[in-house]
């Protein structure tokens, strides 16, 4: 199966399901089927998917530790030691495991290679990927909580200050959220660059 054909047919499914919501609502009139209890399936289904995942990962046995390292360890005392990239202890590993979660430094670090005249491999810094994967991550996570004002009652002040602080501009009717237009934006690049790029073309699936 070739690239495109990857992505069409996992746009043809995107689709299709679209209009079977539409079709359910509007003219069977199935609204609490596919306002209620579908949500909490597909919500159900993407924890429990996470989950089994999770474990399924932990259970593989890893013949060789891998370290992902590009520090200098812990060694003589005169030697300072990265860290935040060669942990020697369990608050440096929860230190690192922060930074990583919370700001993705690893993709940070990412390098863009190219080969030019000469030839000469040429190293140079490659952010958008790194920008786009917080703006795609922080902006789901702040819709995810914004919509928990539907699930809670009372609502929590915090989400209605994020719930008003990321509708600021209030420039349409329904308003217009800064994360909804971040997370178009992110998800615009993160999908072209699948599309565009010959190396991540030729590594799509339609599950990508």
């Amino acid at each position: 199966m070739s690239a495109w054909t990857s992505v069409f047919s996992a746009l043809f499914i995107v689709i299709f399901l679209i209009l079977v919501s539409l079709v359910g609502v509007g003219a069977i009139g199935l609204d609490t089927v596919f306002g209620v209890y579908i949500p909490y399936l597909a919500a159900a289904i993407f924890v429990i998917g996470i989950v089994v995942r999770v474990v399924q990962w932990a259970r593989i046995p890893v013949p060789f530790r891998i370290p992902t390292t590009a520090g200098q360890a812990k060694s003589l005392p005169w030697i300072k030691q990265e860290k935040l990239d060669c942990p020697a202890n369990t608050w440096e590993v929860i230190g690192r495991m922060i930074v990583e979660v919370l700001l993705f430094r690893s993709l940070f670090r990412n390098l863009r290679g190219e080969i030019r005249e000469g030839p000469r491999l040429t190293y140079a810094s490659a952010k958008w990927l790194w920008i786009a994967g917080l703006l795609f991550h922080y902006s789901m996570l702040t819709i995810v909580v914004r919509h928990f004002r539907f699930f809670i009652e009372p609502v929590p002040k915090v989400v209605d200050l994020i719930t008003s602080v990321d509708g600021f501009f209030e420039i349409f009717v329904p308003a217009l959220f800064l994360t909804d237009v971040a997370f178009l934006i992110a998800v615009g690049y993160l999908f072209l660059r699948r599309v565009v790029i010959p190396q991540m073309r030729y590594l799509t699936l339609p599950a990508d």
